[in-house]
């Protein structure tokens, strides 16, 4: 009898079927894997595996509103030691630097507030923290802000999903809000922009970075599951969504975000001004 533990959950069977589907998928047996991740979906609806993003990169299933919260705490919890190291050393992360540099160039000068979304271990909080007299930070992983509150660079810490928290915040509004490596984990971004907006100072900067595909494969979608289980997202999308918000763009550049696979990872770096 295969043990049920965490909540009900057969543990045994859904590492079966969750190793099953990869091991399906790295075949290139697209249908079976799908069965195989469906099946993982019926033993652990909330998804700590991501499943459902699994789905959509090949293509057998609905593209996801984001990547599910267990998924992403699962994900960093499990990686919070070695984090840094992997993403910064081995795959060649550096969008904090390339933030510092845009917003001496687009937006220079000393911020008061600075709201640090998907802060993880402290990589842009321990970057930009001198630009700012008062740094916050927020993560659905508690094992990344352990991690981030040794670095000593934040005034407050918080746990929780990005948007609910920008939805609930009641304090006094930041003239600088950074999310590095966080719209990768969401697919719609209404209520990312819509809520980032509201906790921003008049003529405050928002600064964040995507990742993005070749106009051409998004066919007309603003959003889609890339190769590598991340949402990217279209220029137009990115744009309409920060017009409709009040955000004023100041800075669109084309970035390498990462390296996967030996290849580079592109994306785009924003800097834009609440009017």
């Amino acid at each position: 009898m295969a043990e049920e533990k965490d909540g009900g959950i057969d543990e045994e069977a859904l590492a079966e079927a969750y190793n099953r589907a990869l091991t399906l998928e790295k075949s290139g047996d697209y249908e079976a894997a799908a069965s195989a991740y469906q099946e993982v979906l019926r033993l652990d609806p909330d998804d700590h595996g991501g499943a459902a993003v699994r789905l959509a990169s090949i293509g057998r299933g609905e593209t996801p509103p984001k990547a599910p919260d267990a998924y992403v705490t699962t994900l960093f919890d499990q990686h919070a030691g070695d984090f840094e190291n992997i993403l910064v050393d081995q795959l060649g992360y550096g969008v904090p630097d390339l933030v510092r540099k845009a917003l001496q160039k687009f937006a220079p000068g000393n911020y008061e507030r600075l709201l640090d979304l998907g802060c993880g271990t402290g990589l842009s909080g321990e970057t930009l923290c001198d630009m700012a007299a008062h740094v916050t930070g927020v993560d659905l992983s508690e094992n990344m802000l352990e991690l981030a509150e040794e670095k000593d660079v934040y005034d407050e810490l918080y746990v929780g999903e990005v948007v609910d928290f920008l939805e609930s915040v009641e304090t006094d509004p930041y003239d600088l809000v950074t999310a590095t490596d966080v719209l990768p984990y969401m697919g719609h971004l209404e209520g990312f922009f819509a809520g980032a907006a509201s906790v921003m100072a008049r003529r405050g900067i928002l600064a964040f970075s995507t990742e993005t595909l070749p106009t051409e494969t998004f066919e007309g979608r603003p959003f889609m599951v890339g190769p590598h289980q991340r949402f990217a997202h279209a220029e137009a999308y990115l744009r309409g969504l920060m017009k409709e918000n009040g955000l004023a763009c100041l800075a669109f550049r084309p970035i390498t975000v990462r390296h996967e696979q030996g290849k580079p990872v592109r994306g785009h770096l924003v800097i834009a001004r609440k009017l």
